[in-house]
């Protein structure tokens, strides 16, 4: 066995000799892909269906007409005694007419110092405010563009009827991403809501379609792209989209346009009167609308209706509105709105209570101020 040992040292001494070759490791394999879903042939834009291509539509045709509003306030900073224009405020807008008239919610542009219209085009235009009526939370701003760059919105038959379960789209600027598309259908109708000049906007439309901070002022259309509202607010807790959204009428923003185009102001009727504030009336027990003081000349005056007389006494409480017509009259927004919409020379019957009894007398209605 010595022998043996030696003679392989031996040969492995050798000169010339080779040493053995280590094997090669095995060739690593690549991993298997992962799995995925298979490819799915997307269908050819023909194969949309109706109603898609519907809201395909609209989009391209109302979205020219829709804009973002912006506003600057003046702020005053008290520590390098200085004042400063500061942005304070964003919403959604629609053109209304090729005059550069843009409608928008009234809060939008509330306190506002200047105006900054966008177009669909991007183009930024300098706006100034025409007029609008905070009760309905709307408000005409007025830009001069050209007119090759004015998209106003299509108005419906002023007859139209809406009904629930139709299908509406809104257009608008939610957290100031523009021109965003949302669908939803009229979920209610004749809603009353209290709105931005805290009284009853009556007559709201509820949709489902997601409205955002942003969307203010923005258009909410019907399947032919009509007009149909102007969003205005939502019900959250959360300041987000809920499911549920209301618009203002399209009736009630066509009217409060028109006549401020045309006059600069929105008509409102009354009797000629000023009427003792709520709050007030509530402390001394007054259920109804009561009568603080008769403007000389007016309608009210002419009716024999009464306001507070001073005696020695004191102030002795006048006439009390409790009725106009058949509309009971608790407040005065119920007043408000029994007022709302009708024409100067109209006659309505007012039933009012006077020395604790109930009389009635009809009045003209006449055009009035804010303040009667």
């Amino acid at each position: 066995m010595i022998l043996l040992a030696l003679l392989a040292c031996c040969a492995a001494a050798e000169p010339g000799a080779k040493e053995p070759v280590a094997a090669a490791p095995p060739a690593a394999v690549p991993p298997a892909p992962p799995a995925v879903t298979p490819a799915v042939t997307p269908p050819s834009p023909r194969a949309r269906t109706e109603d898609e291509q519907n809201t395909i539509d609209i989009f391209r045709a109302a979205a020219p007409a829709t804009v973002y509003v912006t506003q600057t306030q003046v702020v005053v900073d008290y520590w390098n005694r200085r004042t400063v224009e500061v942005p304070a405020g964003t919403g959604t807008g629609f053109v209304w007419d090729d005059q550069g008239h843009v409608v928008t919610n009234y809060h939008v542009v509330d306190g506002g110092r200047s105006y900054t219209v966008t177009l669909y085009d991007r183009s930024e235009w300098p706006a100034k405010l025409v007029g609008g009526d905070p009760r309905k939370d709307v408000a005409i701003l007025k830009i001069e563009a050209p007119k090759d760059k004015l998209t106003a919105v299509r108005l419906p038959a002023e007859d139209y009827a809406l009904e629930v379960g139709q299908k509406t789209i809104a257009i608008g600027n939610p957290f100031g991403l523009d021109h965003t598309l949302t669908t939803g259908v009229i979920s209610a109708m004749d809603r009353e809501i209290v709105g931005y000049g805290n009284v009853t906007i009556r007559g709201m439309i509820q949709t489902d379609a997601s409205i955002n901070p942003g969307n203010s002022g923005g258009p909410l259309l019907d399947s032919a792209g009509q007009l149909i509202g102007m969003n205005s607010m939502i019900y959250s807790k959360t300041g987000s989209s809920a499911g549920i959204g209301f618009a203002v009428p399209v009736a009630t923003v066509r009217r409060v346009v028109e006549q401020v185009i045309a006059t600069g102001r929105v008509e409102q009727v009354g009797f000629g009167m000023h009427v003792l504030e709520e709050s007030y009336a509530r402390r001394i027990g007054v259920r109804g609308v009561a009568i603080l003081e008769v403007i000389d000349g007016s309608p009210a005056q002419q009716a024999g209706l009464r306001g507070f007389t001073r005696t020695r006494a004191g102030l002795q409480l006048g006439d009390i509105i409790t009725k106009i017509d058949a509309t009971p009259i608790t407040s005065y927004d119920d007043l408000y709105g029994a007022l709302d919409g009708r024409k100067p020379g109209e006659k309505v019957k007012i039933t009012l209570i006077r020395d604790r009894q109930e009389v009635q007398v009809e009045v003209p209605l006449t055009a009035v101020t804010d303040s009667e």
